[in-house]
């Protein structure tokens, strides 16, 4: 252990009651991302009623969040690395908080478009920053446990909330979604800012004022030994930069990775963004399920996703991150295409469509653990922020893709063949990427 390098000690040393706590606020924003994101799908069916939408209507209106969060990715993901992960992710929480209580009060669907690109813009940028929080705030020996239980939180946090949201659709409509995902922001502002320090690591590299009195205060809260003096930066030593991830050192696996999660989120948002409106439509589900009942489900599809994302986290422990998540893209492939086959009763929509997120919520946890392993330290947040920018192109193609393809007469056998491709796809990329033979704990 290097007693002068903050990165080493937190490394080294046993994780603390403190250090748990922290990683559990991410734990908690991922879920609250998890919500946030799918509240538009939650309330989908009542957008659609209330303003006599199309299929492709619905669609352009879901895939708003997902465009602000494919620009949010890229741009806070960098600040994150530039100007702190603490601070960016307040930022993001105060967007998301003002898109998603503007969006209880939108007049038309022009004007909630707008007010879900506000909230993706957030989502975006707090994904990003809270991987590398979740990262730096660990041991080695917890690493691989923090991360998968970070990436978790997001179907965690899409269940209970989509438990809820079943609720209130019954009584209050479509709206109240927006305002429970908004008030949930707002209380973890006060949270992210008594819990969360900015990480040492972080602090350690870019050295802004105060820098050795914020690390020390933040290693005796941890339990940890302080540190005496930082390592003198050489002169002239270059500050990351965006382009970096384009170097030659990075520039294959940066485009690999995120063309990969890419053509994985065209498959893995299908079902997410359109279950509900597949089983509102008699024509697909065999008998009209209501607004209330397609929201149960998709609730229970992000507990099959959380089940998933921790049983794969022993899996990757065991085989890698790499073939682990071959693995999961191979049964993603399988899972999303059987949707074609339709289910007639509530329980068999419910059990299918857990299956199928299951299996496609397992090769998410992949792909973050991957983004953990092929970027150094100071791209961590730019790497990962890109590669969900990216991901964020298929994520938000689903819903409108679907919405077309539907809206063109096509049976759901056949929209369910195409949008399971996009797990294919990724399947035959991600074979490119680095084999990491399980050395999370050790990137």
């Amino acid at each position: 252990m290097n007693r002068n390098d903050p990165a080493s000690i937190i490394e080294q040393s046993a994780m603390s009651v403190r250090q748990w706590l922290a990683v559990g606020l991410t734990i908690m924003l991922n879920a609250l991302d998890g919500f946030d994101v799918l509240s538009s799908a939650f309330a989908g069916p009542g957008i659609k009623q209330e303003w006599h939408l199309g299929p492709d209507g619905l669609g352009a209106i879901l895939s708003m969040e997902l465009i602000g969060m494919g620009v949010g990715s890229v741009l806070f993901g960098g600040w994150a690395d530039k100007y702190g992960r603490r601070p960016t992710t307040l930022g993001c929480l105060l967007l998301m908080a003002a898109g998603m209580l503007l969006a209880a009060r939108a007049g038309s669907p022009q004007e909630l478009s707008a007010w879900r690109v506000l909230t993706g813009l957030g989502i975006g940028g707090m994904l990003a920053a809270i991987n590398a929080i979740a990262f730096e705030l660990s041991s080695l020996r917890h690493r691989s446990l923090a991360m998968a239980l970070m990436v978790i939180g997001y179907p965690v946090g899409a269940f209970l909330g989509g438990l809820v949201a079943a609720h209130l659709l019954q009584s209050y409509g479509w709206r109240s979604v927006f305002l429970l995902g908004g008030g949930m922001t707002v209380v973890c502002i006060p949270l992210l800012l008594a819990f969360v320090p900015e990480p040492p690591p972080w602090l350690a590299r870019v050295r802004p004022p105060r820098a050795l009195d914020r690390i020390n205060r933040t290693l005796a809260s941890f339990g940890h030994a302080t540190v005496e003096r930082l390592a003198v930066i050489a002169e002239g030593t270059p500050k990351a930069r965006f382009t970096d991830i384009f170097s030659p050192a990075h520039r294959r696996t940066t485009v690999l990775i995120a063309a990969a999660y890419a053509a994985h989120a065209l498959s893995f948002y299908f079902i997410l963004k359109m279950v509900p409106a597949i089983m509102s439509d008699p024509q697909f589900a065999g008998q009209h399920f209501t607004k209330s009942q397609g929201a149960g489900v998709l609730a229970y599809a992000n507990l099959g996703g959380a089940i998933g994302g921790a049983v794969f986290g022993v899996v990757m422990h065991k085989f890698g991150i790499r073939r682990a998540t071959l693995g999961a893209l191979a049964l993603s492939t399988v899972m999303v295409a059987s949707i074609g086959i339709g289910q007639t009763t509530l329980a068999g929509w419910t059990w299918q469509v857990a299956a199928i997120a299951l299996c496609t919520n397992s090769a998410i946890v992949g792909f973050y653990a991957m983004f953990a392993f092929v970027y150094p330290t100071q791209l961590k947040a730019t790497g990962t922020g890109f590669a969900l920018t990216v991901g964020r192109g298929g994520a938000a193609l689903a819903p409108y893709l679907g919405g077309v393809l539907f809206a063109g007469h096509m049976s759901l056998a056949g929209v369910a063949g195409i949008m399971a491709m996009g797990s294919l796809v990724a399947l035959v990329l991600f074979r490119q990427l680095p084999d990491d033979h399980g050395r999370l704990a050790n990137s």
